[in-house]
């Protein structure tokens, strides 16, 4: 009885995930992602990590490369933006990051006109 519920719960599993990618809200995946998402998480599994922990690390890892790629848009940027535009013209983000890279105090609290000033002033 016990092999027929794990069997059960296996396939559940495996069909819910199935479903969750194919889905219109998932990224789709080619089948090369596919094959490299498994690859990472049996390697994953192999060195020791959980099958939850190598299940995420392939999906990251796999993500990477599609954002790498152009396939995925990035959500936040990395950047302080163009250095040769102004500072208004930049994204709260971008400035966020270049008051970071000044080591700007008080920074997570400040709206974009206030780390505008601040980087003006620690220039």
């Amino acid at each position: 009885m016990r092999k027929v519920f794990t069997l059960i719960s296996i396939v559940c599993t495996t069909l819910i995930i199935f479903i969750a990618r194919r889905s219109k809200d998932m990224p789709q995946w080619s089948k090369k992602d596919e094959r490299k998402y498994e690859h990472i998480k049996k390697s994953s599994k192999k060195r020791g990590a959980s099958t939850k922990r190598a299940k995420e690390i392939a999906a990251r890892t796999v993500n990477k490369g599609r954002r790498k790629e152009g396939r995925t848009p990035n959500k936040t940027t990395q950047g302080t933006g163009n250095p040769s535009k102004g500072l208004e013209s930049r994204s709260k983000n971008e400035l966020y990051n270049q008051a970071k890279k000044l080591n700007i105090e008080g920074r997570s609290k400040m709206s974009k006109s206030d780390l505008i000033k601040a980087i003006r002033k620690k220039q």
